[in-house]
This record gives C-alpha cells, structure tokens and sequence, in this order.
C-alpha cells in the first residue's frame, strides 16, 4: 500500500478541528516567543564595545533567514492565513529581541549611549517603544551611535509593517491560488491527513 496525502482546505474542516489547528498554532508560536525573550534574559551579554553591531547584523540576517523560511512554508501550507499568522508571532518577538540586544551591549560599552544605564528590562522597554511608534519619554538616545542604532530600528519598522507583510500576505494569495489549482488538476482535493491507498 502506497501513502497518499489528502488535502482539505481549511473551509471543510470541522469546528472542531479548526479549533485544535488553532490551539496548536497559537502554542507552537507562544513556546517560541517564550524560549527567546528566556534566551535574551539568561544569555550573558558582556561583551567587548562592537558586539552591539555585530548581534544586529546576526541578528538581522536570521530574522531574514527565518522570514524568508516562513514566506516558503505559507506558499506551501494547506492553511496559509493560519501560517502567516504564526510568522508574525515568531518575527516581531525576534525582531523586537534582536534589537533590545543591541540596545542592551551598546549601552553597557558606553553608558553615556542613553539617558540612564539600561537593564535588559530598560533595553526591552526603549526597543518596544521605538517599534510601536509610541514616542519617546523616560528613555533617549544620547551618543550618535545610539541614534543610529535607533534610526535603523525605525526604517526597519517600517519595512516590518510594509514589505515583510506584503511579502507574508502576498505568500498567502499564492498559496490560496494553488490550492483551487491543485483540485481543478485533478490533483485531488487539498487536505490534512496522511492515509492509505491501495495499489
């Protein structure tokens, strides 16, 4: 007996089970969330001056890689809106740590970076505050350094909100046309489960 794979699309699935997928996405994202803000507060970060550039230039190119996974799994995933939704919840938390640690090792290789010395809490804070566009008030940055670091979280913002969604939703459009392709081709309907069939 060969395995097959029938796909159903998420309209056809029971309440149910959309409410199981659901559940699991919503964990499955909230488990990775945790494991990174408990990394960036276990993690010791005392390092020399230049750590702060380099944890963002790393730190960016795995935000890409896992984006640019992500954007592959939402074109080839029966249930892409679902799949766009757990990219963003995985994204922005590792954008937002990403940068916090930058904030955090620039402020300790100089402390005259921001206002007042920053605590990985203080770093976190000032990073969440730059990306919700919310302004600024207890916390600045003083050194031209910092207000680079700052100005590039803000362009990098602002190409979270518009390009990486545009990419994510634009992903999901092309995953939803595949899908009706898929079955007009006589390629069976699109589905979940794994089940056998007879030779």
């Amino acid at each position: 007996m060969a395995n097959t794979t029938i796909k159903v699309s998420y309209e056809e699935l029971t309440t149910a089970q959309r409410r199981s997928l659901a559940i699991r996405l919503v964990l499955r994202s909230l488990v990775v969330a945790i494991l990174l803000f408990v990394a960036y507060y276990t993690l010791p970060m005392v390092r020399p001056e230049r750590a702060g550039l380099i944890v963002l230039i790393v730190g960016i190119i795995v935000l890409a890689l896992v984006l640019a996974w992500q954007v592959r799994a939402i074109t080839g995933s029966p249930f892409p809106r679902l799949r766009a939704f757990e990219t963003l919840t995985i994204g922005i938390p590792l954008l937002l740590i990403v940068f916090a640690s930058a904030y955090f090792l620039i402020g300790n290789a100089d402390p005259d970076s921001f206002t007042q010395p920053l605590s990985k809490t203080d770093a976190l804070y000032f990073t969440i505050t730059v990306f919700t566009t919310v302004g600024f008030g207890d916390i600045t940055a003083k050194t031209e350094a910092a207000r680079i670091l700052v100005s590039i979280q803000m362009m990098f913002d602002l190409a979270v909100f518009g390009l990486v969604a545009k990419l994510i939703f634009g992903a999901v459009e092309v995953a939803l046309k595949k899908t009706p392709a898929l079955a007009a081709k006589g390629a069976g309907p699109p589905a979940t489960e794994q089940r056998d069939a007879p030779e």
